[in-house]
């Protein structure tokens, strides 16, 4: 990772929760033109968020997550 953005990762983990989501939903809707499912605006996109949080699954924690597409992606 380059110096400025550790630096605005560092700061964005610093803000409250709501502000850090509010954040990754302007960060997603920068990059999502033209990518299916991607948009906050997009129903089906938030009917999957709904089912997965209601699912009664625990979920996996993103270290966990990063931890295995650093291995499979050999970083």
């Amino acid at each position: 990772m380059s110096t400025s953005r550790d630096a605005v990762l560092k700061a964005a983990l610093e803000l409250e929760e709501g502000e850090r989501i509010l954040l990754a939903t302007e960060l997603m809707d920068s990059v999502a033109d033209g990518l299916p499912g991607w948009s906050i605006d997009d129903p089906a996109f938030l009917d999957e968020l709904e089912r997965r949080c209601s699912d009664g699954s625990a979920g996996v924690p993103w270290k966990q997550v990063k931890a295995e597409l650093d291995e499979e992606l050999g970083r």
